[in-house]
């Protein structure tokens, strides 16, 4: 189905005018993340493996563990 070249702008626009998405708290997780991997390599001295362990409790909370280990 083609569309109009009126109805494309009027789609493209309502696209750009969409609200953003706040990442805020997502790209402080991330900071914070990598902030732990660096103290973790500083603390053992060599690059680190890094794996995870998830768990979603009863409250809403969704928990992310991370596990550091010497990297083989």
């Amino acid at each position: 189905m083609r569309k109009s070249r009126s109805e494309m702008d009027a789609l493209i626009n309502d696209i750009v005018n969409e609200p953003k998405r706040d990442n805020s708290a997502y790209l402080a997780a991330i900071a914070e993340a990598r902030d732990a991997i660096a103290k973790a390599e500083a603390h053992f001295g060599v690059p680190v493996k890094v794996t995870t362990k998830t768990k979603a409790k009863a409250n809403g909370k969704f928990v992310v563990k991370l596990i550091f280990e010497k990297a083989d």
